[in-house]
Parts: structure tokens; C-alpha cells; sequence
């Protein structure tokens, strides 16, 4: 049964006790998510189809050893355009550390990845102990403006998660690609980014959703409950 089309749906498994109405409402939620899937492509394409951005200046970031277990001394200056490895690969900076750490190795294959925090390297580097951050190449922003001019931190300091694209001109020059953030609107201030991140896409598969549930910098020490 699973991939045929019977009775007007298609169907989804193998199970032959499913009731009409189930398989009504999953023909309805299989529809959306063709319409779902084809904003997203279309989205994408609109990404991709963005002229090249405005300059930007050569942002330096302080950086500790490349491995977790050599400590965090001695500290190096790192320059923006120092993160590309290659000509043609495009640079992605984000704030997001648990989600991509597990896919770093397979999104080098494509991109250059750097997580760039507020924190002082040695604070961050004690979080990614902790954490398990193993995989990815791990930045203070130190004194440089690049947080505030990408938009995740404004100038009182308050800090939200942004991704931000970068790419270099065949001649060095540096460009500002992309930039996400939570809010796109005075009535979107959640949410914006969120199919970046696998935690929520996961919870959207259950049943309760998502509810009231936010990520705890606490985890594996104790279970937060989804709330609706």
C-alpha cells in the first residue's frame, strides 16, 4: 500500500486498520505538505537569486586552539576572510552551536562554517566541553562590530541567534550574502529561522508540538516538559 494511491489517498504505511477519517486528514496534511515543499523551493530560489550584497570590512575574531583538549591558550587573531578555504565556497557565521555540530563534517564538504559568540574564548570553549562542541570552529567576536552590524546584537547588548552568508569576490573582495534572524515582523518575533533548526522541526512531528517549550542551556540535566 505505502506510495499508492487508494481511494483518493495516498497512502503513507502498510497499516490496514487506519480509519477513514484518519486517512482523510493525512491526505489533507500530505497536500500542505507538497504546498509546503514548493514554497520552500521557491523560497530557496529567491535566496539564491539575491544580487551580490554590500562589502563588508575584514571583521577580526579571536580564536584558542583548534582542539577542545588543548586548552585555550595561546589565543590568535583570525581575520573573516581567513575562513575561507577555498575559492567558490561561501562562508556561513551563526550564532547556533548544538544543531550543526553533528553536521559540521558533512556541510564542509560545501561550505566554510564558523560559530561566532559574544563570550571570550575561554567561556566559550568551556561551554563546548561541556557540550560536546567537537566539530566546529569556534570564534569570539571579541571587540569587532560584526555582531551588532549583522543585527544580532543591538546597542544596549541584548543578543539574539542570527545566520549570516558570506562570500568572496574572485579579486578578495568580501560580501555580506544572507542574513536570518527570529523576527520578521513587529508581528513575527519568533519563529523566523526556525526550520534551521532541527530541535523544533522534530517536535512539529508530535502530536503536542512545540507548545510553550524554548531550549535549556541546561540540558541532560533535567527533562523540561512540552507544554501546550
Amino acid at each position: 500500500m505505502v506510495h499508492e494511491m487508494i481511494d483518493g489517498t495516498y497512502r503513507q504505511t502498510n497499516l490496514p486498520n487506519e480509519s477513514p477519517e484518519y486517512l482523510a486528514k493525512r491526505e489533507e496534511l500530505r497536500l500542505a505538505e507538497i504546498a509546503l515543499l514548493n514554497t520552500r523551493e521557491r523560497v530557496a530560489a529567491l535566496r539564491r537569486g539575491l544580487p551580490k550584497g554590500a562589502t563588508i570590512q575584514d571583521y577580526e575574531f579571536i580564536e584558542g586552539p583548534a582542539s577542545l583538549d588543548d586548552g585555550d591558550a595561546p589565543t590568535k587573531k583570525v581575520r573573516l576572510s581567513e575562513l575561507f578555504t577555498a575559492p567558490d565556497r561561501s562562508l556561513v557565521c551563526t550564532a547556533w552551536i548544538d544543531g550543526y555540530n553533528g553536521v559540521a563534517h558533512h556541510v564542509a564538504q560545501n561550505v566554510d562554517l564558523a560559530i561566532v559568540a559574544a563570550a571570550d574564548p575561554s567561556t566559550l570553549r568551556a561551554y563546548a566541553r561541556e557540550r560536546g562542541w567537537n566539530r566546529l570552529r569556534l570564534l569570539s567576536a571579541g571587540e569587532s562590530t560584526f555582531k551588532y552590524d549583522l543585527g544580532s546584537e543591538d546597542a544596549p547588548g541584548h543578543q539574539d541567534s542570527t545566520i549570516s552568508v558570506f562570500t568572496r569576490d574572485s579579486d578578495g573582495t568580501l560580501r555580506h550574502f544572507y542574513s536570518g534572524h527570529p523576527w520578521l515582523a513587529d508581528d513575527v518575533k519568533e519563529r523566523g529561522i526556525d526550520e534551521l533548526i532541527p530541535v523544533w522541526n522534530m517536535l512539529d512531528l508530535t502530536p503536542r508540538g512545540r507548545g510553550t517549550f524554548y531550549a535549556s542551556l541546561d540540558y541532560g540535566t533535567k527533562v523540561q516538559a512540552v507544554s501546550s
